[in-house]
């Protein structure tokens, strides 16, 4: 199971949506927590940004995330879909 380490961004954008998307990301981190490559997450590598990766919170927000050599995976982004696949 990894760690799991938050940016400032992350922080902040989290801190700035609305309760019912803070809850869809707790219960995503949770299960990124436990295991990666849970179904529901569908995470994958962000096409143009090297090392950066996706993963699912609902239909329309995703968390971007770094994978670091310590078995630590430090969220970047969240924030809607498109948006966070533009600045991960």
């Amino acid at each position: 199971m990894p760690k799991i380490k938050t940016s400032k961004r992350f922080l902040d954008a989290y801190a700035g949506l609305p309760a019912e998307i803070r809850k869809k990301i707790d219960k995503a981190i949770r299960f990124l927590k436990e295991n990666p490559r849970h179904p529901s997450l569908q995470t994958k590598p962000i096409k143009g940004a090297q090392g950066f990766y996706e993963a699912r919170v609902d239909i329309n927000y995703r968390m971007t995330y770094v994978r670091l050599a310590d078995d630590t995976v430090e969220m970047s982004n969240v924030d809607k879909h498109d948006e966070a696949l533009k600045k991960p």
